[in-house]
C-alpha cells in the first residue's frame, strides 16, 4: 500500500524549515529565559503587525484568550453570550467559565458559520456579547454581524481560532471586532509545538487588561493590581511561532490552490463542497465536504490510508456537558444536519497533487460503489 495520508502532517511542515525552528530553540534553551522577556514581546509584535492591529497578548491557550477577553470586558454571572453549537467547546467553555450564560444559535447552511438572521432574532438585553466563530478558516459575516451588535452598542469576539490569515472584505481577522482570540495549537494554520494562543485588538484599555489576567495581575514581580491567572504563553513556543510567522503566507497560499483544486476535482460528484462568501478569503484550516455516507465514507477512506476527520460531531447545544441549557434535537436544525454530514478531507501546505489525487481517486470509488456519481446539481 501507498504511504498514508494523515489529515495533517505536522513532520512534513517540520521537515521544509527545521533549520528555522531548531535555531529557535537553541536560542531560548541556551539564553534560559523561559517566561515573557523578548522572544514573547517580538512574537507579539510581528503577529500584531500581520494581523494589522495595535496589540497582540500571547496567552497559554485560544480557550485562555477567550476566558480573558470576556473578564477584560467584564462580562460575568447574569450576562448572556450569544455564539453558535457548532465549534470546539472552548468557544462555550470561556463564556461558562466567567460564570455568563452561552446561548447558542444556529448557522447559515452555506458558509455554516453564524446566521444573522438568527442573532436578530436572539439578541436582547441581557447579551453582553457576540462571538462569531470563524469556522473552519472562512470569516463569518462581520458587516451584518458588526452592523447589528453596533446597534445594540455589544462587542463583538471573534474566535479566530482556525482563521490565521483570513480575510473578510480586504481585512485580515483579528481586528474586525473588539478583540479576536487565536489558538497556535499544533495543528493550527500557525501552530506552537504544545498549547499557546492570543488575543489581538485595537482597544488599549482591552489589551492592558488582559496583559494583567494572563499574569497573575501584576506588573512588577510582587505587585499584584486585581486577581489574575497564570495564562502566560511560553518563551518557547513565542520562539518557534516567531520562526514559524514569516511562512504564513505561503502555507496559505498553498492550502488556497489545494483547495479549489480539490472544487474542481469533487464538483463532478453527488457532494456538497464547500461555499465562500463572496467578500471571505478563506484561509481553508480545514476542507470540509458533507454527505449522508459520511460514516460509510470515513470507513472507506480509513482502509485507504487516508486520514479523514470530524468536525464537529455532536454540537455543543446537545453535549451532556451542556444538558443543563435545556436544548432539545430540532433546536437547530442546520447545525445538526451539518454535524450529521460533514467530513474533512486531508488538508495541509505540504501536501502534493498526487496525494490529493489519492484522495479523490478513494472518494469517487467509494461513490461509484454507492451508485452515486451523478453530477452534482
Amino acid at each position: 500500500m501507498s504511504q498514508p495520508i494523515p489529515l495533517v502532517d505536522l513532520k512534513a511542515q517540520y521537515a521544509t524549515i527545521q533549520s528555522e525552528v531548531d535555531r529557535a530553540i537553541r536560542r531560548v534553551v541556551e539564553n534560559t529565559n523561559f517566561i515573557m522577556g523578548s522572544e514573547v514581546s517580538n512574537f507579539e509584535k510581528a503577529f500584531a503587525n500581520f494581523c494589522g492591529v495595535k496589540h497582540c497578548v500571547g496567552v497559554g491557550s485560544g480557550t485562555a484568550a477567550l476566558e480573558l477577553v470576556l473578564r477584560a470586558l467584564g462580562i460575568g454571572p447574569g450576562d448572556e453570550v450569544i455564539t453558535v453549537a457548532h465549534t470546539f467547546i472552548a468557544t462555550a467553555e470561556a463564556i461558562s467559565a466567567v460564570g455568563a450564560l452561552p446561548i447558542f444559535i444556529d448557522i447559515d447552511p452555506q458558509t455554516y458559520n453564524m446566521s444573522s438572521s438568527a442573532l436578530v432574532q436572539t439578541i436582547n438585553e441581557r447579551t453582553q456579547a457576540i462571538i462569531p466563530v470563524h469556522i473552519y478558516g472562512q470569516p463569518a459575516d462581520m458587516t451584518t454581524i458588526g452592523a447589528i451588535a453596533s446597534q445594540h452598542n455589544i462587542p463583538i469576539i471573534e474566535d479566530a481560532a482556525q482563521a490565521h490569515g483570513a480575510i473578510w472584505a480586504g481585512r485580515k481577522v483579528g481586528g474586525l471586532g473588539r478583540a479576536a482570540c487565536f489558538s497556535f495549537y499544533p495543528g493550527k494554520n500557525l501552530g506552537a509545538y504544545g498549547d499557546a494562543g492570543a488575543v489581538t485588538t485595537d482597544d488599549d484599555e482591552v489589551a492592558a487588561q488582559v496583559r494583567l489576567l494572563r499574569n497573575h495581575g501584576r506588573h512588577d514581580k510582587y505587585l499584584h493590581e486585581i486577581k489574575g491567572f497564570g495564562h502566560r504563553i511560553d518563551a518557547l513556543q513565542s520562539a518557534i511561532l516567531g520562526a514559524k510567522l514569516p511562512f504564513l503566507d505561503e502555507w496559505t497560499a498553498a492550502r488556497q490552490r489545494l483547495a479549489a483544486r480539490y472544487t474542481e476535482l469533487l464538483s463532478d460528484l453527488e457532494l456538497m463542497l464547500p461555499s465562500v462568501d463572496a467578500q471571505a478569503e478563506s484561509a481553508w484550516h480545514l476542507y470540509v465536504i458533507r454527505t449522508p455516507l459520511r460514516e460509510e465514507m470515513f470507513d472507506h477512506l480509513k482502509t485507504q490510508g487516508i486520514g479523514a476527520g470530524v468536525h464537529y460531531p455532536i454540537p455543543l447545544h446537545l453535549q451532556p456537558a451542556y444538558a443543563d441549557l435545556n436544548y432539545s434535537p430540532g433546536d437547530l436544525p442546520v447545525t445538526e444536519a451539518v454535524a450529521k454530514s460533514c467530513l474533512s478531507l486531508p488538508l495541509y501546505p505540504e501536501m502534493s497533487d498526487e496525494q490529493q489525487d489519492r484522495v479523490v481517486a478513494a472518494i469517487r470509488t467509494f461513490l461509484e460503489k454507492q451508485g452515486w456519481t451523478e453530477p452534482n446539481n
